[in-house]
This record gives structure tokens, sequence and C-alpha cells, in this order.
């Protein structure tokens, strides 16, 4: 086989690969978002076979289907098929918003474990219902300014500045700001139940 030859047959593999990888990227993607195949569908026009069939592999990724994709995770198409990052600082994952919340993913690749900062808008209270939800994963989280309403399953519990929570998804669970102010949460969520390491602990006096 001749150089040119290697090359087109080395950059088809390459192709090959990266179209395989598509699919468990827009699976673990919306997993992490806690989107379901029929919310998709209604975000992007495209059937909820479709979407299935493409996140298992079964239906080839075209840019028809990836476009509003991406619009609708609010993320570059680059994202979605794999794409090298470019190693330039400058160069931000877009901030998105979703139900009124402000989330800005502080990590690049999709899959394992997932930051984002999240800002939700103030209002709700403590005496106004919430719809818990379950889905697959483990979530961790830190309340960077204001105060937290966190339900979690007959838990119904205020977290300020400082404090933390964590606890597996599939236990329902819900929240929103305790009072009139916004409030902004640092969360590291696993999709596929993936947890912090802690490397280090304090010592005991």
């Amino acid at each position: 086989m001749g150089d040119g030859a290697k090359a087109d047959a080395d950059a088809g593999d390459e192709f090959a690969a990266v179209l395989t990888g598509v699919g468990s990227r827009l699976r673990a993607l919306r997993r992490e978002r806690g989107t379901t195949l029929a919310q998709l569908g209604e975000m992007t026009g495209i059937s909820v076979s479709t979407l299935s069939r493409l996140e298992s592999g079964g239906r080839k990724p075209t840019l028809e289907l990836l476009l509003p994709l991406a619009k609708a995770y609010g993320v570059a198409l680059d994202e979605l098929v794999g794409a090298p990052a470019t190693g330039d600082p400058r160069v931000h994952v877009r901030p998105f918003t979703r139900g009124g919340r402000k989330f800005m993913p502080l990590t690049r690749h999709l899959g394992g474990l997932q930051a984002y900062k999240m800002v939700l808008p103030g209002g709700r209270g403590a005496a106004v219902p919430l719809e818990q939800r379950t889905h697959e994963g483990y979530e961790w989280l830190y309340v960077l300014a204001g105060r937290l309403r966190l339900v979690l399953g007959e838990h119904d519990v205020v977290l300020t500045t400082g404090e933390v929570a964590e606890f597996d998804t599939r236990t329902p669970h819900a929240w929103s700001s305790a009072g009139p102010e916004p409030v902004e949460i640092l969360s590291l969520f696993g999709p596929q139940g993936e947890r912090m390491h802690v490397r280090a602990r304090p010592t005991k006096k």
C-alpha cells in the first residue's frame, strides 16, 4: 500500500472511530442533563426512535441531526463529535439556560464526572411544592452563595453558603432557591454513578 493510500485508510479509520463515539457522548450528555428522549425530541423536532438509534449507534450521525442537538444542549458541534480540545485557555464551553436556571459547564469532556456552576432564580421559597425526579448518577452540591432548598425523598432541608450535600440521584430529588434571592451552587455530577475521590483527609488531633 502506497503512502497516499495508507494515509487515506488511516483517516478513514479515525473518522469511523469518531462516528462510533458520538452515540455514547450523546447518551452521556442527555443523562447528565436529566433529559428524556421525549423531551429532547420536543426540543429538536427529531423523533424519539431516531434519537434512540443515534445514541445506540444504530443510526449514522449527520449534520442535520447533530446541529439541532448541539443547539438544544448549548454545546459546540465539535464537543458532540469528540474533536480534540484546542488547548487555548480562552476557549470556553458555552453556558446555557434550562428551566430558568443558568448552567456554566466547568468541564469540556462528555462522560465521566461533570462540573457545573449553577445559578437558580429566587422567589420559590420553602412553601412551594417541588416536583422530584430520579435518574442514574451521583450528585455532589456545594452552596457558593445564597440559600438552597433541597428536597430528597422525605427530607426537605435548607443549605446555606459553604454547606454540602451528596446523594444517589436514583433517590427522588429536587432543589430550588430557599427564598427571594438567587442561589449559586457548584455541582459535580457522575452520570454513571462516579464519585469524587478524596486523596487526603485532615488528621485528627
